[in-house]
């Protein structure tokens, strides 16, 4: 079991950055995939980003390729998602999701574990 708090949302300007952060609790954490979806209002939930144990295994929605960038500090058991160039369209609410294995997937049913959630607002 692994439990997941996100923090970093906030309100930014188009154009600003935000830098989110997930804790996580557990001494397996170095071993799991952790992973960023977001949620617009009536919206399904959407993959960001993903991380795997190695660092270097990560993936990444076509929609934000080249703003976004996800690490982990596995010391901290934090995984963060460097945000840059927000847009409106950017707004929703951002979970951190975990899960057991190597592989870094896009489906929200591949992720056992999940945060509560946190609150990104890009205006115009």
């Amino acid at each position: 079991q692994v439990q997941l708090v996100e923090s970093g949302g906030g309100l930014v300007q188009a154009g600003g950055s935000l830098r989110l952060s997930c804790a996580a609790s557990g001494r397996t954490f170095s071993t799991y995939t952790m992973a960023w979806f977001r949620q617009a209002p009536g919206k399904e939930r959407d993959f960001v980003a993903a991380i795997g144990w190695n660092i270097g295994n990560t993936n990444y929605a076509d929609s934000v390729k080249g703003r976004f960038t996800i690490s982990r500090d596995n010391a901290k058991n934090t995984v963060y998602l460097q945000m840059n160039s927000l847009t409106p369209e950017d707004t929703a609410v951002y979970y951190c999701a975990a899960k057991r294995l190597t592989t870094t997937p896009r489906s929200i049913y591949d992720y056992p574990y999940w945060g509560q959630g946190t609150q990104v607002t890009v205006s115009s």
